[in-house]
Formats: C-alpha cells, structure tokens, sequence
C-alpha cells in the first residue's frame, strides 16, 4: 500500500512545534530539514518514514492521524461498544489497528457516509455548526409531498430545540404506484434525528433515510459495509471551510 503522505506543516504543527502559519515561516526560513536534506517549499509532503528535523532537532511526531470513510449499513449502531449487543460501526471496522471514533453519528435505521478518524481537530470542525460542512440525506417517504410543505423545510423548521437552518431540498422522484416520494435535503446542522423531525413536522414521516455526501465526499463506487482512508486532498477539503 502507497504509504500517506501529509503536508510538512501540517506533521509539524501536530508534533507542537507551533501553529500551521508559523511552521510555514518556519519552512520558508530554511530552518527545516527533511532526510538531512533542506527543505522551503510549502507544498512538500512527508511520510511515517521520513526524518524531520527543527533547527537541527528531531521532530518527535505525536502518533498518526487517520480518518475513514465509512458506508454504514442500517441496522448498525453509531458505538464504538453497545451494551445491548448490537452491530457497531467498530465491528465493521474490526480489520483496523488504529483508535477510531465516529465524527457525528447515524441513527440505527439510517445507512450512509459516516466518517470515522483519530483527529480529534478534524472531528471537532467537522461537527461544530459555524464552519456550515453541508450534510447531504437521501429521504424517501409515504405520499405525494405538496411543494409548500417541503418550502417549510427549504425556509426552517421550528423544532423543540429551535428553528433550524434553512435546507436545501430537491425532488429526485415521484412514484405513483408505490405511492412513494424521493428527495435530497441539504443541511449543516448536525442535531440528534434532524431530518426525521423536520419531517415528522411537515406531516410526511422518513420511510428510509441515506446520507450519501459531506462536503465534497461522496459513497461513489462502494458497498454497504464497506470503508476507506481518505486521501490527504480529501481531508485538506473538509478542512477548507475552517482554513479561509
């Protein structure tokens, strides 16, 4: 397997040398040394494998950061251990020897993209509402949904625990023989059981409910069960929101 690469600044400001932006100054003063080599440009990327040194000092990095995508089957609980005995995402994960957690979480019955990581930094600006990461849910319900009430979730919805954010919302099908509707919501708030209470509000409860994209990610190409590492560009994208 093609060993990961991260941006040199990035390992740097991991280990606590300092921040991304003075590591960066750092670089670009020649103060740092890559395999005995000197090293200026910003956009080199090291490995496990490469030797870092700081003013003549080895870097000590802190242990690697890893972050998965994972297709979450339903029926599978959003746990690391559930105490009643259920499927968890662990269990899926099972092959893996790093600490991982969920960012976020699923709900039983919902399938779809959940990313799982070590980073607790990445995690943290991932779930915090004010980087506005859109979340992007698949929902199919009973009936013919009238447009005004889907406008009800496109302008917010008044929850128990406020109005939520307006949501972007499109109509993929209607199937008149199955009686059945389907369409995406768009949202960047990430509420306990979000989707099915702004849809318990409008009258037109989730039959089944998929998260097929956050961010820029999306489950292209895989299986229910299935997972996989996430290249540095991918993560690099889900931090952009935060690196403006």
């Amino acid at each position: 397997m093609e060993q990961t690469k991260e941006r040199l600044q990035k390992v740097m400001a991991a280990a606590g040398v300092a921040s991304r932006r003075e590591c960066e100054k750092i670089i670009l003063a020649g103060r740092v040394q890559v395999n005995g080599k000197p090293v200026t440009e910003l956009g080199t990327r090291v490995g496990k494998a490469d030797r870092i040194t700081v003013d003549g000092k080895a870097l000590h990095r802190k242990s690697a950061r890893h972050t998965y995508l994972l297709y979450k089957p339903g029926g599978v609980v959003t746990t690391m251990k559930d105490p009643q005995g259920r499927r968890t995402v662990a269990d899926l994960m099972a092959g893996l020897h790093q600490r991982l957690y969920p960012v976020g979480r699923l709900d039983y019955l919902t399938e779809g993209l959940l990313l799982m990581t070590n980073d607790g930094e990445l995690a943290q600006h991932l779930t915090h509402p004010s980087h506005h990461v859109d979340k992007t849910y698949e929902v199919e319900v009973h009936g013919r949904v009238p447009e005004e009430k889907l406008d009800v979730l496109r302008l917010g919805v008044p929850l128990e625990d406020g109005l939520t954010a307006p949501a972007v919302v499109y109509v993929k099908k209607w199937d008149p023989e199955k009686n059945l509707t389907r369409f995406t919501v768009t949202i960047h708030e990430g509420r306990n059981r979000q989707v099915r209470r702004m849809c318990d509000f409008i009258g037109f409860p989730v039959k089944s409910l998929k998260r097929i994209q956050v961010g820029t990610l999306t489950l292209e190409g895989m299986k229910k069960g299935e997972f996989r590492e996430l290249t540095p560009e991918e993560v690099a994208s889900l931090e952009s929101p935060v690196e403006k």
